[in-house]
């Protein structure tokens, strides 16, 4: 489309943008109406590594995983999701940093079950530095802070990779019916398979 208005520097078009903003919306819906108490430390990675793949999955160009983790954080810290105060922000930045990183050398991350799975579970474990970084801050024993650290690390890295793994199914759907662009294919969309 060549009359498509473009966002942030010219590095995203109206559609890429919507679709990011859905999946940030996605992200705080799911962390506001499901907020399980299930006693487990790293369980909102589930939805957080599947929308923050996926987002990269469906624009497939650095920064759109970080742009949907910032919009997300802001939208929480607005609505008063976020309890721990601005330093939740690290929660959804730091996953969304891992993300794009990989994607500059794995441009198809998200078409590979393995290298999602891989890249899902190194994202979610920032979740234990942040627990322990907040721990740390408000001025827990050091033992405490990389106990906890390593048990809420541990427990995100599991519900992560169980987020993580759907978006290769969807996005190779996704790409064979020509919805969304195919990285390897150039900046057109992909060709339907036969």
């Amino acid at each position: 489309m060549k009359n498509d208005v473009n966002f942030l520097w010219n590095r995203f078009s109206m559609r890429e943008a919507l679709l990011l903003g859905f999946c940030a919306t996605f992200i705080v819906l799911t962390k506001a109406t499901l907020r399980m108490k299930l006693g487990i430390s790293g369980h909102s990675m589930f939805f957080m590594m599947f929308f923050l793949l996926l987002a990269r999955g469906i624009v497939p160009k650095t920064g759109a995983s970080t742009l949907v983790a910032l919009l997300a954080g802001v939208i929480s810290i607005a609505l008063g999701l976020a309890h721990k105060g601005p330093l939740i922000m690290l929660n959804f930045v730091l996953p969304a940093l891992v993300i794009d990183s990989a994607g500059i050398f794995l441009p198809r991350l998200t078409s590979g079950f393995m290298t999602c799975l891989l890249i899902g579970g190194i994202a979610a474990a920032t979740k234990g530095f942040t627990e322990g970084l907040i721990l740390f801050f408000t001025g827990a024993p050091l033992d405490i802070v990389i106990l906890k650290g390593i048990i809420g690390g541990a427990w995100a890295v599991f519900f992560g990779m169980l987020g993580a793994l759907p978006v290769p199914a969807i996005i190779r759907k996704l790409r064979t019916n020509r919805l969304i662009p195919d990285p390897g294919n150039g900046k057109g969309l992909s060709k339907p398979a036969r």
